[in-house]
């Protein structure tokens, strides 16, 4: 692992000399070098990292899995240099051919491996839901193994139209928590693989500095916008996810537009083929083998979900940074029920206390209509007999719960869900971030859970970085369905839930390479 020649947090030019000669050395000398710091050596030379303008960097990461606060559909604006990404992988490969090529054209690889663990009071495979990604409980699992390819627009610059793309596979169990119907989704809806692999990001986009304070457009499949939280492991501040995220949209696939209108306004508009769909189930029809009133038709639509969308959503950043709003409507259409065609209306919001302490607040109402109730005997003789997208004829695993609506008369009908959730996040020390979680979560029509009751659920999460290449987060959360059983039970394997509450301690483990 080579002699030390000097130290690059104090003389940034030595820094080849430390990481030595050849890919293995550098790799694991990368690693040494930034242990026990909160970020990499700094570059004397670097061109400024924000315009000089810009509403202040809020948070930092370490020990924040962010430092801008979260609004996703574009690379962040304002904010962003091509090929900045601190990475071991890279490092090691500084000193190569292939790794000069790529620095000259801006291109990065890097990525992570999650693991993980939990203890839970709930004992049936699968038994831990609704919580996530905690789906099976007392297990020890592969979460998630990821690559980024990538080139980042720089979107400080304001003298040229620049450019960026992104592929991000993923393997590992919460694959399950991504997939897209008919994008390699067999692997859940026909076979309920524990592990799995997607593609939750493969997009391009381009950058127009020329146009207010900036316009991205984003253009494939990418994370839906707003949340707080993201499928991606690093971008959260605990382990396991509020039911609030679990619920909602996804992924979507069309194109998205992001104006800076000025250096505080953000405005977004994006047209979509549906949340967790795919642009080639759009029209797509399947054979009806028992028409009844909601699919009348000896034919269906495969996707009912998978439909022309909108998005629209407004954003305000203070100059300090310490205040960001989000009111956002996404993937909206006439909301007929899909495999998770939600029509999404919400609002993100974050406040900085000080440097130790600020809160993210997220809430929304979500919705289907004409959701199959499974309340009406004629309803579930259609949905057991094919007459729907979604029976076990065409989905034998994890396809869309139905409804269970207050009047058993009605065939179908709209299904709501409702949410409130807040991280309150504390930091003591430049490597360790401290939250808590609370979120009430009401599923109105059971159509989201499959149990018709409202939750509260609170969690007591630890962010511990070794380095900016390392982190565990081990935790502690309680789940209470209030009005009937929801967890210890397994819809695929025909367990009915028995508890009401679920009390699950976990951890994992980052490492980014």
């Amino acid at each position: 692992m080579g002699k030390t020649y000097c130290d690059p947090y104090k003389n940034y030019s030595c820094l080849d000399s430390y990481l030595g000669d050849d890919f293995i050395t550098r790799f694991i000398n990368y690693y040494r070098l930034e242990w026990g710091h909160e970020s990499a050596p700094s570059d004397p030379k670097a061109p400024p990292s924000r315009r000089a303008y810009w509403p202040t960097t809020p948070e930092s990461t370490p020990p924040m899995p962010f430092t801008e606060w979260p609004y996703g559909g574009t690379t962040s604006l304002g904010v962003t240099r091509s090929g900045s990404i601190d990475s071991p992988l890279m490092a090691a490969l500084g000193n190569t051919r292939l790794g000069q090529e790529m620095a000259d054209n801006h291109i990065q690889v890097y990525g992570w491996i999650n693991g993980g663990g939990n203890l839970s009071n709930n004992t049936v495979r699968g038994g831990n839901a609704p919580a996530a990604y905690d789906y099976n409980p007392n297990t020890v699992q592969l979460d998630q193994a990821v690559v980024y390819i990538e080139r980042l627009p720089d979107t400080v610059q304001k003298d040229h139209v620049d450019w960026g793309f992104r592929l991000a596979p993923i393997f590992g169990e919460t694959y399950r928590y991504t997939t897209a119907y008919g994008l390699w989704s067999n692997q859940l809806l026909n076979h309920n693989s524990n592990y799995g692999y997607d593609l939750p990001m493969a997009y391009g986009e381009v950058f127009v500095p020329q146009l207010a304070e900036g316009l991205m457009i984003r253009f494939g499949r990418f994370i839906s916008i707003p949340d707080i939280e993201a499928q991606l492991a690093p971008n959260n501040y605990m382990y396991s996810h509020s039911m609030t995220y679990t619920f909602d949209n996804f992924t979507n696939t069309g194109i998205q537009l992001t104006l800076a209108a000025t250096k505080n306004w953000l405005i977004q508009a994006g047209l979509t083929a549906g949340t967790e769909s795919v642009p080639w189930h759009v029209g797509a029809t399947i054979a009806n083998p028992f028409p009844n009133p909601l699919y009348p038709n000896s034919t269906m639509l495969k996707d009912p979900g998978a439909q022309p969308s909108g998005t629209l959503g407004i954003r305000y950043t203070t100059d300090s940074g310490n205040d960001s709003i989000n009111v956002i409507a996404n993937g909206i259409n006439n909301g007929n029920w899909g495999y998770n065609n939600l029509n999404w209306y919400g609002v993100t919001y974050y406040h900085r206390f000080n440097d130790q302490w600020h809160i993210s607040i997220e809430s929304y109402d979500l919705h289907q209509n004409n959701v199959l109730n499974q309340n009406n005997p004629a309803a579930l003789a259609a949905f057991a007999a094919g007459g729907t997208p979604f029976s076990p004829q065409y989905m034998p695993f994890n396809s869309p719960f139905l409804a269970q609506c207050s009047n058993p008369g009605l065939f179908s009908c709209t299904a709501e869900s409702r949410s409130f959730l807040w991280y309150l996040n504390y930091s003591p020390t430049k490597l360790d971030n401290i939250s808590w979680r609370f979120e009430w979560f009401d599923d109105v029509e059971g159509q989201r859970t499959g149990t018709k009751t409202n939750y509260i659920e609170t969690g007591l999460g630890w962010q511990h970085w070794f380095s900016p290449q390392i982190e565990i987060r081990p935790e502690f959360s309680f789940y209470r369905s209030l009005n009937g059983f929801a967890f210890n039970g397994n819809s695929n394997l025909g367990i009915a839930p028995n508890k009401s509450t679920a009390l699950i301690g976990s951890a994992d483990i980052i490492i980014h390479f």
